[in-house]
Order: C-alpha cells, then sequence, then structure tokens
C-alpha cells in the first residue's frame, strides 16, 4: 500500500504506507497490549497485573462468555496464525467477524503495519499449544468455568 505526499495540490512524492521499520515483534508485543489481545486471550494476565508469561501469552482460554448468543472462548491466536501467511492475515484481520464479546471491528481498524506486527509477534511465541473450548449454542449448559454477559434487571 502507497501513501502519496500532497504539496500545493500536487503529488510530489510516493513513500511506502509501512516501513520495514515499523514492522517488528517488539511492535506487535505493543499492540498485543494496547489492543487489549492478552485481556482475554492469556490465561491469568489481567491476575497478574499485566505481566505477561510467553509460555502462555494468546494461547487462548477455557473460560467462556455465556450470553444470548451461547458461550464462546477466547481462541488460542497461536493456533489461528499459525495455519495463515503473513499477507493472508493481514486480509483476515480486516475482513474477519465473529461472536461477542471479541471486538473484531476494532481489529479492523487496525493499519498494515499493526497488523503485520502483530503476526510476527504472534509467530514469535513459539509452539501453539491446545486449541480453546469449542463454541457453545445457546441454552447448553457449558461445562467449563463462564463469565455472564447478559444485562439483569434491577
Amino acid at each position: 500500500m502507497r501513501q502519496f505526499v500532497i504539496a500545493a495540490g500536487l503529488i510530489i512524492a510516493a513513500v511506502p504506507y509501512a516501513l520495514a521499520e515499523d514492522i517488528s515483534v517488539e511492535e506487535g508485543l505493543r499492540i498485543s497490549i494496547i489492543g487489549g489481545c492478552h485481556d482475554c486471550h492469556t490465561d491469568g494476565y489481567a491476575v497478574s497485573g499485566g505481566q505477561i508469561d510467553p509460555e502462555r501469552a494468546l494461547r487462548g482460554s477455557a473460560i467462556g462468555f455465556k450470553g444470548p448468543w451461547g458461550t464462546t472462548y477466547p481462541s488460542n491466536l497461536r493456533i489461528t496464525l499459525s495455519k495463515m501467511g503473513e499477507d493472508e492475515f493481514v486480509e483476515y484481520g480486516h475482513t474477519f467477524k465473529t461472536r461477542p464479546p471479541m471486538p473484531w471491528f476494532g481489529v479492523h481498524g487496525m493499519k498494515e503495519d499493526e497488523l503485520r506486527s502483530f503476526y510476527r509477534y504472534v509467530k514469535s511465541l513459539g509452539e501453539p499449544g491446545a486449541p480453546a473450548p469449542d463454541y457453545v449454542e445457546p441454552g447448553v449448559k457449558p461445562t467449563t468455568p463462564f463469565i455472564v454477559f447478559e444485562p439483569q434487571m434491577p
């Protein structure tokens, strides 16, 4: 993707949108933190005060989120990304949709260099590990711990 610099109404230069030095594992770590990815996809992250255990990072969780849509689980992002190349992930990051409470629309707003950095960070974490539990249909009781995401009347 290219970005054009315009001065006095004329295009004076074409520069790469994402410079190679802007794409890095370190930037991907930063994106994963400010994007809130670890909040749900890394067991123990919130209760540790934001400490990232690289062994557990982004491996998903067996604690579900139950709402009118059923019960969803934070997926193992290492597995998800292990099935994609970097360019494929960038496209995926701009187009995927999923069930609540995942804020997929926020990922759509990420710039290409942010998605590439995030991809490289996740890939740097190593072996994917086991998948998170499968989605549970509405009306079916989950067999794992879950957080209820349903408005309650006073």
